[in-house]
């Protein structure tokens, strides 16, 4: 039986390779919804994702969906896991710091203990190695719960060449696959 994958997008360049994520996902048969931080819809719009997930996308926790409950309760009742990709610096610190202030970090917070969630980093270099982000990284990595890939190396969006890359899709599909056995 395949799981229901919960999927944030954060604001990042990179959630273009989301898109494929998605992609691959619904081919083998996973249910996927998708939640958007604000800022996010400014590099993929939210009907890009509504069409490859086949479901609604998630935006603000206070509009109103007939269908629905409590949108941050409903979403995770339904997710098996969560999947943050691409999770920015901003995002991270909010959520290391018990921070709930949008629909995603508040559906994180309010994610059951035994229900993983897994982070797919992207940001620059000098961001990522920031002595507060990798701080905030240690903080979550110390609850069993938190799975991080590390970002890759390589030519950023910004020009620069370092550790900041968002993971390749297949690279956290395969996550998703092996921590749901």
């Amino acid at each position: 039986m395949k799981k229901n994958i919960l999927i944030g997008v954060c604001a990042g360049i990179s959630s273009y390779k989301t898109c494929e994520l998605i992609r691959l996902l619904v081919k083998d048969g996973f249910s996927v919804k998708v939640i958007m931080t604000e800022s996010a819809t400014e590099f993929v719009t939210p009907l890009v994702f509504q069409t490859l997930s086949v479901n609604m996308v998630y935006l603000d926790m206070f509009v109103p969906a007939k269908e629905e409950g409590i949108k941050h309760i409903e979403l995770t009742e339904w997710t098996d896991i969560c999947v943050v990709a691409p999770l920015t610096a901003n995002t991270l610190s909010k959520i290391a710091n018990g921070i709930c202030d949008n629909l995603l970090t508040t559906v994180i917070c309010a994610l059951p203990e035994a229900k993983k969630i897994i982070f797919a980093p992207a940001m620059n270099t000098n961001m990522w190695k920031n002595p507060i982000i990798q701080e905030n990284v240690d903080k979550l990595q110390g609850l069993k719960r938190y799975i991080f890939l590390n970002p890759g190396r390589g030519f950023l969006a910004c020009g620069d060449y370092g550790e900041g890359r968002m993971p390749e899709p297949e690279e956290i599909y395969s996550k998703i696959k092996a921590s749901l056995k």
